[in-house]
């Protein structure tokens, strides 16, 4: 088990298959699933286990699940599963549950995503290393009798569910263009869009692991350029691009122009509190400033979160949070039990366009102020060493370390923070405007250059 550490992430399990990720370490990661749920719950009987399309799953997931009976619980097989679907019936089932899934990921991986009853969060500070050594381990109670298999199908019960998130009645008709990159949402997207008066031209619905279209990551630009054109060629009110296990969306105007994860949380908080005003709404730090703007704006309060969806699933538990949006393009609801959901946040902005009658770059305008360098990554021996250096260099403005460092100053702002898993520092950086932007940007790229040089590298 000498690569366990290597597949063990922050939030999920995620490897190459066969290399990394395999039947044997499958077979180990689910009896430890099943022993961490069981200590924490007694008489737990069942888990939910489900997979996205790509081709490991079939050798995996019998792995997994062999793994889950061993303990002596049953599994309920869900089959093929968005992952906002399998939150969903987690919360509906009331059961934990665990997906085959490598998201964004190229076809050569797979990994896993896991939740406690309720779609309640499992990550590095909240079970997921505990689970990582009972897998090392390999320690096994002697049982009476194994769990047994027992298949549910819960799509139509998760379409009913998302379509509650909106009034269908108040809709007009619309021409969306979606591409699903051959990743889950070609299994999600089509049955929602059967209840809704729009048009629907599914771009790469097979689907399809390898991915032969592109890589099924919009957050990459050129991902996207597929879509963009399609739009624009069709004269299509609005394009939709989701990420392999679709939890994750991005949207492209009328004119294909891409929006920002910041921009569709600002116009998806609006559409929350026209519904519950004076509700309470997370945005994660990086986030551009628009959003607590658009928040603030609307009577809602904001409150800043860390980056990550352990944290935000959290934070939204505290307050009661009607919505919660990151920067990188998942949305969470508190009314999907507190879970992302990308195929929920594409119908609220659906709803704004069709029911309001106005187009999307008419909506996006006023959320749309500054202008910001996206996420930036440095590649350093010592990410510590670097943080001290810029805390002392900009002791002078407003700092907080709410997740690595955090710099303000009336024009300008930027988060400097480790990433979880690779010796990389990721920055974000927004300003009033371009010349304001590039300044600081090579400000601080100075005093960041040091610390990289033949060692180091921008990316």
């Amino acid at each position: 088990m000498e690569d366990v550490d290597a597949i063990f992430k922050s939030y999920d399990i995620r490897g190459i298959v066969p290399d990394q990720l395999y039947p044997e370490i499958c077979n180990r990661i689910g009896g430890a699933f099943a022993a961490l749920m069981n200590s924490e719950d007694p008489n737990l009987n069942r888990i939910l286990v489900a997979h996205d399309m790509r081709p490991s799953a079939g050798v995996l997931v019998p792995a997994f699940v062999e793994g889950i009976l061993s303990r002596g619980i049953d599994v309920v097989s869900l089959g093929l599963c968005s992952t906002d679907m399998l939150y969903y019936a987690s919360g509906a089932l009331n059961a934990p549950g665990a997906i085959f899934t490598a998201s964004h990921n190229p076809a050569e991986y797979n990994g896993i995503k896991f939740c406690r009853s309720k779609a309640v969060p499992i990550g590095e500070e909240s079970g997921l290393y505990e689970m990582r050594e009972y897998a090392v381990r390999d320690h096994r109670d002697r049982i009476q009798q194994k769990g047994k298999v027992v298949e549910v199908n819960v799509l139509d019960d998760f379409v009913n569910h998302v379509l509650t998130f909106i009034d269908c009645e108040s809709l007009s008709p619309l021409k969306v263009v979606v591409d699903v990159a051959n990743g889950m949402g070609g299994l999600v997207v089509p049955p929602v869009f059967e209840h809704l008066p729009f048009q629907l031209d599914l771009m790469f619905g097979d689907l399809d692991g390898t991915f032969p279209n592109h890589p099924a990551d919009p957050l990459n630009p050129q991902n996207l350029v597929d879509l963009q054109k399609r739009v624009k060629s069709t004269g299509a009110d609005i394009g939709l691009a989701f990420d392999g296990d679709a939890d994750r969306v991005f949207l492209v105007d009328e004119q294909g122009e891409a929006l920002s994860g910041s921009t569709t949380t600002s116009i998806v908080a609006k559409n929350i509190l026209e519904r519950e005003p004076q509700a309470s709404i997370i945005h994660n730090l990086i986030c551009s400033r628009s959003v607590k703007d658009a928040i603030e704006a609307h009577g809602g309060t904001a409150i800043r979160s860390r980056v990550g969806h352990s944290f935000i699933k959290h934070l939204m538990a505290e307050t009661d949070a009607a919505f919660a949006g990151e920067h990188s393009g998942h949305y969470y609801f508190r009314d999907n039990y507190r879970a992302d959901s990308g195929l929920i946040a594409a119908l609220v902005v659906l709803e704004e366009i069709s029911s309001k009658r106005v187009p999307l770059s008419i909506i996006r305008a006023p959320y749309e102020k500054y202008v910001s360098t996206g996420e930036v990554n440095f590649r350093v021996l010592d990410s510590r060493q670097v943080l001290d250096r810029i805390i002392n260099v900009y002791s002078e403005f407003d700092q907080d370390f709410l997740d690595g460092l955090t710099v303000k100053a009336q024009e300008w702002w930027f988060n400097l923070r480790p990433s979880n898993t690779e010796p990389l520092l990721r920055l974000n950086l927004e300003a009033d405007n371009d010349a304001i932007l590039e300044q600081q940007l090579a400000t601080l790229y100075g005093h960041l250059e040091e610390f990289l040089g033949a060692e180091g590298e921008r990316n």
